[in-house]
């Protein structure tokens, strides 16, 4: 029996025991009563505390993302107060975007060792205190800058090697002390936020059977839409009260608030006093995986691994776009301010939400109603690309509320894309190898983070537009969709014993 064949008889499996799990809950005098009162039993032992792991997972990812945010709503204010252009941003950006690549060597391993309730309370600590540190940034730029300046000078003799001879103008930059300080709160941010995406879904690997990872996946990573939701509307009303120093402790003071549920919360399965022997046989219900370690020199040499990795290179970058830049996009466009663009940002990442929940529910119904994982993954994939499309318009078109809507439309696509591609790893790899593909994953979407935000300020720089930016968002999910089927044709698991 091949693997699509396989995949076929356990689709129609979890169907069946989806529809079993799925009847309501009442009672009557009748045999068929009884057999759905018999259900509601099944139900009720069967028990739901890991959709409360989940919950953990899903504010987890929130708060990464309002302390991720905060910079791109007050970039008009620091942009005024310090004299940023574009091309300073870029590089502040790029330093975030450094350390997320960097961490990524080590996050997924070190949450393969060290297991999650571990690996994110390091993760999360870090994290949290990068982003209090942005308070003190000019403090930190006075001691930094002189290390920074010839790290810097290197980065762009290099670049400018490369583009120089292909026509693009020489890159420059002179660092203030502000921006010096900004770019290490924003590398120790990265650092400790490379740690989220891996552990979260080492997570779910462990406490949710294939069946239901793509939709807890897609939950949880609505969390990362509900905190750039909530940042442009919360952190302006945090400004006008005490300042922008403040927003940035009180933002980041809430990674210690949901350490302290996690530690009390938190389990492996098979050592939660709270989960029943139902539960965990069910969580547990997928078919024995190999238990030798894959070490990251293996990890590399599959196809599976570089599909996934390809993925996120073309694709994160865009997402980044959305975050980091929007707020100046409807300044530039529209003439929004710190004080007016909170409502048309938050629309933007409700649209979003929606988009990271669907596309884990596409192909979670696609595998019920017997379609292979294959098919389903690159049917949502797919549906998810074509809806990025139209983002070109967004960059010519006067009307603000389209701009939003076609903005919120292509990041929607991108979080339902996401959900897929984070669920490619479980579906292909072991789960003691899934940390570590999604570390090295993570770390070549931060690569081409880390491309994308000085290219941004560049063009911006030089064309004041961003045409061209939108262009390149349009297009790359296509070609990373083309290179994923190339890559894994029928997304068969990885022979890590071969």
């Amino acid at each position: 029996m091949n693997n699509d064949q396989g995949d076929i008889i356990e689709s129609q499996k979890q169907q069946d025991d989806g529809e079993f799990l799925a009847a309501p809950e009442e009672s009557g005098g009748s045999a068929t009563g009884a057999v759905i009162a018999g259900v509601g039993d099944v139900v009720k032992r069967i028990g739901r505390y890991r959709w409360t792991i989940c919950a953990l997972l899903f504010f987890a990812s929130a708060i990464n993302y309002v302390d991720r945010q905060v910079i791109a709503i007050l970039k008009p204010t620091l942009q005024k107060e310090f004299g940023w252009t574009d091309i300073d941003y870029g590089w502040i950006i790029f330093a975030f975007s450094t350390a997320y690549a960097l961490g990524f060597i080590f996050a997924g391993r070190f949450m393969d060792k060290f297991g999650t309730k571990i690996g994110f309370t390091v993760a999360i600590i870090l994290w949290s205190i990068g982003a209090m540190m942005h308070a003190w940034a000019v403090g930190v730029g006075e001691f930094a800058l002189p290390i920074l300046t010839p790290i810097i000078d290197g980065l762009l003799s290099v670049v400018n090697a490369v583009i120089t001879p292909l026509g693009f103008a020489p890159w420059s930059i002179v660092l203030s002390v502000s921006v010096a300080g900004f770019i290490v709160a924003r590398f120790v941010l990265g650092l400790g936020e490379s740690g989220n995406f891996p552990a979260a879904i080492k997570t779910t690997a462990e406490w949710f059977p294939k069946k239901e990872r793509a939709l807890s996946t897609g939950i949880f990573n609505a969390g990362t839409n509900v905190g750039a939701l909530v940042t442009p509307l919360v952190v302006p009303i945090l400004v006008s009260i005490w300042g922008w120093y403040e927003a940035f402790i009180v933002t980041g003071v809430l990674g210690f608030i949901w350490l302290a549920f996690w530690l009390v919360m938190y389990k492996r399965p098979d050592e939660h006093p709270r989960l029943s022997a139902e539960e965990l046989a069910y969580i547990q219900s997928d078919p024995a995986e190999p238990t030798t370690k894959v070490p990251w020199g293996k990890l590399i040499r599959y196809r599976q691994t570089w599909a996934f990795a390809l993925g996120k290179f073309l694709t994160d970058p865009i997402w980044w776009i959305y975050l980091f830049w929007v707020p100046d996009f409807l300044q530039r466009q529209h003439g929004l301010d710190l004080k007016s663009f909170g409502l048309p940002i938050a629309v933007i990442y409700i649209i979003a939400d929606v988009g990271s929940v669907g596309g884990g529910y596409i192909s979670s119904a696609l595998i019920k109603r017997g379609y292979t994982i294959n098919r389903s993954r690159k049917t949502a994939m797919l549906i998810c690309a074509l809806a990025v499309l139209p983002i070109v318009l967004a960059s010519v078109t006067s009307s603000l509320w389209l701009s939003v809507i076609l903005i919120g439309v292509a990041a929607a696509a991108h979080q339902g894309w996401s959900a897929n591609l984070f669920t490619l790893t479980s579906d292909t790899f072991p789960k003691q190898a899934v940390g570590s593909v999604v570390g090295i994953g993570g770390m070549f979407g931060a690569i081409g983070g880390m491309v994308i935000a000085p290219l941004v300020g560049y063009i911006l720089a030089t064309s004041g537009s961003y045409v061209p930016i939108f262009i390149i968002a349009a297009s790359a999910y296509l070609l990373a969709l083309l290179i994923i089927h190339l890559l894994a044709p029928k997304l068969e698991p990885a022979a890590i014993d071969a």
